[in-house]
């Protein structure tokens, strides 16, 4: 266990960096044909980041199914130990661990949502 958290932290560390260095690299160099006129410049910097943020939409989508399937597992795996031990508790057991499942999937359904969002913002 320690060592898949060790390499989920590493993981997510790079893309940081990663994320941050293009994002300040774009800042600190920024291209002098973009225009002068705010509505011309933000649709040229789309164009040009449409990439990253193509990537950053697939990567939290990845990241999102990732944990929210490790999250049912676990949580599914803990009412059945608990429904084993104690037949008897299995109706105050159930209810909990479904609402906990719903929810679960709710933050993985936002992550979606936000992955759409990204895209449409970035195709105009």
């Amino acid at each position: 266990m320690k060592r898949t958290l060790k390499t989920l932290s590493f993981l997510a560390t790079i893309f940081v960096i990663v994320g941050a260095s293009s994002f300040f690299g774009s800042v600190a160099f920024a291209d002098p044909t973009v225009s002068a006129d705010p509505a011309v410049a933000k649709v040229q910097g789309l164009a040009i980041n449409y990439g990253w943020i193509a990537l950053a939409a697939g990567l939290g989508i990845g990241i999102a199914a990732l944990g929210g399937g490790i999250g049912q597992g676990r949580a599914a795996a803990a009412a059945l130990d608990g429904i084993a031990r104690n037949p008897g508790a299995s109706d105050k057991i159930f209810t909990p661990m479904i609402l906990g499942l719903a929810l679960i999937e709710s933050l993985v359904l936002i992550a979606f949502v936000i992955a759409f969002w990204l895209r449409g913002v970035a195709a105009g």
